[in-house]
């Protein structure tokens, strides 16, 4: 990728690893450097990505685990055609609460889905992976119990037994072993701030790289 290129910077984790506070603190550090930024979430970041986020998180809807993750693909798609292509084609910044990792994580380590039919999609649907990923690591009975402590309904996703969020945790760290030059690690069980400057930390290191 040229220099003069944008990036790709996405925020990942489990429920409660507190990816809302990174994600601000990066905004900040990188707009205190010069850089325009764009921040956006999955599902959503789009008009019709937020209309399909609605239908995903409701606890309202029974979706079976093929449909949900053609939705995620499809507010994926959305996002990457409308918004991420056009700005990295302006050499802006994109930052993102969660991007494909999310789809091997939840709906292939959680649901079970073949990781092959994710690849697929992911290649013919979005054909771009972050530059930089980090990953926001917490067990999954903390993570919980932050979700449950925010004193908000919680989503459909979000009310899924133990053993899948272990599942999707797993997953997510099995793929940070794979890909060690773009996904880094952090200890989201620390104070923080603590979080927040070893986040920072991270995002200077790469852009120092």
């Amino acid at each position: 990728m040229p220099q003069n290129s944008g990036k790709l910077i996405s925020i990942e984790g489990g429920e409660g690893a507190g990816k809302t506070t990174v994600f601000n603190a990066i905004r900040q550090f990188l707009s205190d450097a010069g850089i325009t930024v764009i921040g956006t979430r999955e599902p959503g970041g789009t008009e019709v990505g937020e209309r399909i986020r609605q239908v995903l998180l409701s606890p309202d809807h029974r979706i079976v685990p093929e449909a949900e993750l053609l939705l995620m693909f499809a507010s994926r798609a959305q996002l990457v055609q409308k918004l991420v292509r056009p700005a990295l084609a302006e050499g802006q910044y994109v930052l993102t609460d969660r991007f494909t990792d999310a789809s091997f994580a939840y709906q292939g380590g959680g649901r079970g889905l073949p990781m092959a039919q994710i690849e697929a999609l992911e290649r013919d649907f979005v054909g771009i992976r972050p530059d930089l990923t980090l990953l926001l690591d917490l067990g999954v009975e903390q993570g919980m119990a932050r979700a449950q402590a925010r004193g908000q309904a919680l989503d459909r996703i979000e009310q899924e037994r133990t053993d899948f969020f272990q599942r999707v945790r797993e997953t997510y760290r099995q793929r940070a072993e794979q890909e060690p030059e773009r996904i880094v690690i952090i200890d989201a069980s620390q104070p923080q701030d603590d979080v927040v400057r070893q986040v920072l930390a991270a995002v200077g290191r790469w852009m120092a790289a």
